[in-house]
């Protein structure tokens, strides 16, 4: 469900390379799952979800957000009930970042379009030391529910 960016993949082959020649082998290795967007019912803001999960030694941070569909993505993070923007957020070695419902999430603004239910949205995803990840983010009905929870 993701594919790097070739920026992305080149940094990824080094890391390879100097992994081979004795460089700490416990970067973080990062996968994707679990990812849609409701069908947005405002014409100019939506929100995603997604889980990123960790299998390397390190913690890595998600620093932003993009896509063509929108002015801006932002990242947030659910506080005491409240929707806060944040910078960035932690995804921890051997771990998982979960953006879901009611709680972190991220919200697409000033929408190019409105993209309708069975489309695919690309997302780019920031990070601090894996660089670029790119998804492909169905859009679901409004009222749709994963089954497992992310």
């Amino acid at each position: 469900m993701r594919r790097f960016t070739a920026c992305a993949t080149a940094v990824l082959a080094g890391s390879l390379v100097l992994a081979g020649c004795g460089s700490d082998a416990s970067a973080a290795e990062l996968s994707v799952s679990g990812a849609y967007m409701p069908q947005p019912v405002s014409d100019s803001m939506a929100a995603g979800f997604l889980t990123i999960t960790n299998e390397g030694g390190t913690t890595d941070e998600l620093t932003a957000v993009s896509s063509d569909i929108a002015g801006s993505v932002t990242v947030h993070e659910t506080v005491d009930g409240a929707m806060e923007e944040a910078d960035s957020l932690d995804v921890p070695a051997h771990g998982r970042l979960v953006l879901s419902s009611g709680g972190n999430h991220l919200m697409f603004e000033k929408l190019t379009r409105k993209p309708s239910q069975g489309e695919k949205v690309t997302v780019e995803l920031h990070f601090a030391e894996s660089g670029t990840v790119e998804v492909e983010m169905p859009v679901e009905a409004s009222t749709y529910t994963p089954k497992t929870g992310n």
